[in-house]
């Protein structure tokens, strides 16, 4: 298995993904990028790759919080069911917010970007993001679009 920047022998290595909110809104909601890229099928994609390699995702309160401001929590669930199997739940810490709300002040970031950044890291996740915050937060964590992610 290849994924830009890492490099994966044969050996099976169980990996942890972290994915940030907009790829779960990519997932639900079938988007496409200004280009027609379907971003969607992209989200589809890369959780079907961790599934079938029995990988893991990272979820926080923080991921669910955000999901919340835009989707009532019985769609949270329907979005996040075929994978519960994959998921590790983590809790951030007052260290990590109070370190995220330096970052988001430093780099001009949100807060909750930042946070998500510091919980990828703080676990030994692959951080999947499409938001350009994350350029600026790739020294913490660097960052994967879903079709970066080759096998």
């Amino acid at each position: 298995m290849h994924i830009k920047g890492f490099c994966i022998g044969t050996v099976a290595m169980e990996l942890i993904f972290y994915l940030d909110t907009s790829i779960w809104i990519d997932l639900y909601e079938d988007r496409k990028g200004f280009n027609g890229e379907p971003l969607g099928d992209y989200a589809w994609d890369l959780l079907a790759f961790i599934m079938a390699q029995r990988h893991k995702v990272v979820i926080s309160d923080e991921l669910i919080r955000e999901l919340l401001l835009r989707y009532p929590l019985e769609a949270i669930n329907g979005m996040m069911k075929p994978f519960e199997n994959l998921f590790i739940k983590v809790i951030f810490t007052a260290a990590q917010i109070s370190e995220a709300k330096l970052l988001s002040k430093e780099r001009l970031v949100p807060v909750s970007d930042a946070l998500h950044a510091i919980i990828a890291r703080g676990n030994g996740c692959i951080m999947i993001a499409r938001d350009k915050h994350f350029l600026e937060l790739d020294d913490i964590s660097p960052h994967y679009k879903p079709e970066e992610i080759f096998i």
